[in-house]
């Protein structure tokens, strides 16, 4: 028997101890899952809607008990944890409106009829990251198990527990047994068997785009379908034209939530050359004013980094040569706490540039004019997210659509809406989760002719 330590990150406290899922046991509830598929396929399109909206409900109920949870798992702060259970909440009453609306199509054709239908893929393994263990499983189980999937769900390692309790509340709300399965487990063993078991016809996968490519060259030896949710490098490009007070004091939130354990975290500001000393000016006594601290306090913005090891691998990025533009605040104390911290690099090539941070850390640069600020804004692998300041909507629109990414926000930093498409252009991932067709990505297009 294998077992982990879940670790408080603001205090460094043993939570609790878990046992950990073997692959035979993983094997097993895959197979569970594929014997519920049959009959939970077979559920009234109204029957499964209606299971759907009590594990809403059942979620809401408990609302306050799943955030408290995540803030002494993930160490995210009070506010956070209680809007991700809440969107846990709302992407389930959303993917309740799925099953009656799983419309085929009717397409003419000469000497008979010819329909369509959307057939459900049958099990689906779903992996998800340790910084947004809540919301992101919801993005895979929600409209998996509306389609008429079997959902099995690996949570990471890191942060279980809140997926263990969802696991519970459907089970509570009446959702059948097998139907949707939580494996808390190691990546090599559980993540690993939902690629290589032939009965897991889909694999929902976020976190780095290391291991996103072994996991699509895995599933590629079955032709198995993949959604991938990657890493990001998104830019924050503010134009001379724009609001320049109200985009350097909200520039930290867009970096610095979660502590910057954010794919979508636009970690890399791209300032016009003829405003740049005057926002960052602006832009420090807003760093200086997020509120980093105790996560459960209702005042903090933001709490600790995950891990020991997370925080040395964020620190790495700050060489002794680096130059520190100026830096926030942090605790004293246990906990795994690192401040904002903003910096100037020298070179495009430089590692703050060019490789996700995955913390408190965002480079400002420079740009001339609209045709360098895109230039430099995709000079990246990624194309996850990103923000564009100004008060000229032409501009505005020519640059959304320049930018290589799949998410991008206007005069805001706001990427995730749960009723509209989310995900990535290059290696920043493939697929969409969210939005009114997030169901058909657990479907498979059927057609049929009946002759007349």
């Amino acid at each position: 028997m294998t077992t982990t330590q879940v670790v408080n990150p603001a205090t460094e406290q043993v939570v609790t101890t878990l046992e950990l899922v073997s692959a035979a046991e993983t094997d097993a509830a895959i197979e569970r899952a594929q014997r519920a598929g049959a009959d939970w396929r077979a559920v009234a399109p109204g029957d499964r809607a209606r299971l759907l909206r009590r594990f809403a409900e059942a979620v809401d109920a408990n609302l306050e008990q799943l955030a408290q949870l995540e803030v002494a798992n993930a160490g995210h702060t009070i506010g956070n944890a209680r809007w991700e259970a809440g969107n846990v909440r709302d992407v389930l009453h959303f993917a309740a409106g799925i099953p009656e609306r799983l419309l085929g199509n009717q397409i003419p054709v000469a000497g008979g009829v010819d329909i369509t239908f959307h057939e459900p893929l049958g099990v689906v393994g779903v992996i998800v990251p340790w910084n947004f263990p809540m919301p992101i499983a919801a993005w895979g189980f929600g409209p998996a198990l509306a389609a008429g999937n079997t959902v099995v769900l690996k949570p990471a390692e890191l942060t279980p527990l809140t997926a263990i309790r969802l696991g519970e509340l459907a089970l509570e709300a009446g959702v059948p047994e097998g139907v949707f399965q939580v494996l808390p487990g190691k990546g090599s063993v559980v993540g690993r068997r939902f690629v290589t078991h032939p009965a897991v016809r889909k694999v929902v996968f976020t976190g780095s785009t290391e291991v996103g490519k072994e996991i699509m060259a895995g599933c590629a030896r079955q032709v198995k379908r993949v959604t991938l949710e990657l890493g990001g490098k998104s830019a924050n490009i503010v134009f001379a034209d724009a609001d320049l007070e109200r985009a350097a004091a909200t520039a930290p939130y867009g970096v610095f939530d979660n502590a910057g354990q954010d794919c979508c975290a636009r970690s890399r500001i791209l300032v016009q050359r003829s405003v740049f000393d005057r926002f960052l000016e602006l832009l420090e006594p807003a760093v200086r004013g997020v509120r980093v601290g105790d996560p459960s306090a209702e005042s903090t913005e933001m709490g600790p980094l995950i891990s020991a090891a997370h925080r040395a691998r964020v620190a790495s990025f700050v060489e002794p040569s680096t130059k520190v533009a100026f830096t926030g605040t942090q605790p004293d104390g246990p906990g795994f706490w690192y401040p904002p911290t903003v910096v100037l690099p020298d070179a495009p090539s430089d590692r703050v540039l060019t490789e996700e941070v995955f913390g408190p850390v965002v480079a400002v640069v420079p740009f001339e004019d609209e045709a360098d600020a895109v230039r430099i804004a995709n000079d990246t692998e990624y194309g996850l997210s990103g923000s564009i300041w100004t008060n000229n909507v032409g501009r505005a629109l020519r640059v959304s659509r320049g930018v290589e990414a799949g998410n991008l926000s206007v005069n805001s930093h706001s990427s995730v809406r749960y009723w509209t498409p989310f995900g990535g252009f290059k290696q920043s991932g493939l697929g969409r989760e969210l939005g009114p067709d997030a169901a058909l990505a657990f479907t498979e297009t059927k057609n049929v002719f009946i002759a007349t």
